[in-house]
């Protein structure tokens, strides 16, 4: 048995106006802890984007017609709703899950010692993501699955794995000004990657908004423009992304980079190449249902992969507290000789 410790009105009164400090006050969790903590929100985040495409996929969009609550009479799904109720309620309750990995790593960075105010901001920004996504992910319910709402809803899912991962890299770090490891030309070459990568998850969901993949039946409104034209944008820009990935991981090679960037741009390649052949197989099959999942699983993929090649260009060292000098002692007064 653990014995359960008695607290005072006071403690209770301190624990309702900060929780965070009063854990903080009592609990101190190990490095790896706190670096395990952020990699669960960062898990979480891709598995959301995951279970949703999965909802829409089974053509579950509106299997809960309404929100917050499942029906107008219910807050969970009923059993007439039959499997598309059960797959989109399933979907939400999940938001939950992924708050609580959020509040976990921040719960985690507030009680690091010492205390790291930018680890805990990263936490926070993405809980405020997480809850205007909810809010999102409601209205696109209710206006019947529009495809500019679902590609919204899925980039700011993007956004937060961007934060998530950010936390993530930063808990490893210390919070001294980053110093760049490449050259500035290096550097440029790759927010062009990144620029590039982002233009190709955009045009991503334009495909996705134009496609068969509606999320609930024929009638809902798609996108109104060529479905092959946007899709063979979508390859292009993704040979762009590969061209770009080739050319910075060469350009590493040959200014001699550090280790670490070699590695996360040849780890990009390697994720570029995996989703690459996923897209063609899907488009020269007719979008199936489990390739398109596995697609917008290796979109997440490349988009960590990106975000980690840009992290890598730089360190942060952890600050080293200056040592104490020798004592400076006082001049002794003079005396009569």
């Amino acid at each position: 048995m653990v014995r359960v410790p008695k607290l005072t009105r006071a403690e209770v009164a301190q624990a309702a106006r900060n929780p965070l400090l009063y854990i903080a006050e009592r609990w101190t969790p190990t490095e790896r802890v706190v670096r395990r903590a952020i990699l669960s929100a960062v898990v979480m985040s891709v598995v959301i984007v995951v279970t949703g495409g999965a909802v829409r996929l089974t053509g579950s969009g509106l299997g809960c017609p309404t929100w917050p609550k499942c029906t107008e009479d219910s807050l969970t799904a009923t059993s007439e709703m039959g499997i598309h109720g059960v797959i989109e309620f399933g979907n939400r309750m999940l938001t939950y899950v992924l708050c609580a990995a959020v509040g976990w790593a921040i719960i985690a960075a507030r009680s690091a010692k010492p205390w790291r105010r930018s680890l805990t901001r990263l936490g926070w920004a993405q809980f405020w993501v997480v809850m205007g996504n909810a809010v999102l992910g409601g209205i696109v319910v209710l206006v019947g699955l529009n495809p500019y709402t679902v590609a919204a809803h899925f980039l700011l899912s993007t956004t937060l794995i961007t934060v998530a991962m950010v936390m993530w890299q930063r808990a490893g770090e210390g919070d001294e000004a980053p110093r760049p490891l490449v050259g500035k030309a290096v550097s440029q070459l790759t927010w062009l990657l990144v620029v590039a990568a982002g233009l190709l998850i955009a045009v991503g969901t334009v495909v996705t908004g134009a496609g068969r993949h509606a999320g609930d039946s024929s009638d809902v409104h798609r996108i109104p423009v060529d479905w092959k034209m946007v899709a063979q944008l979508h390859a292009d820009l993704a040979w762009v992304v590969v061209a770009l990935a080739v050319a910075l991981w060469f350009v590493l090679k040959a200014v001699d980079a550090p280790a670490g960037p070699r590695s996360r741009a040849r780890d990009l390649f390697l994720v570029l190449l995996g989703q690459g052949v996923i897209g063609y197989v899907q488009y020269f099959t007719d979008t199936p249902e489990i390739l398109v999942g596995l697609h917008m699983f290796g979109s997440c993929l490349v988009w960590i992969a990106v975000v980690r090649v840009l992290l890598s260009l730089r360190e942060r060292p952890v600050a080293v507290p200056a040592a104490a000098g020798p004592a400076v002692g006082k001049p002794e007064p003079a005396t009569a000789g």
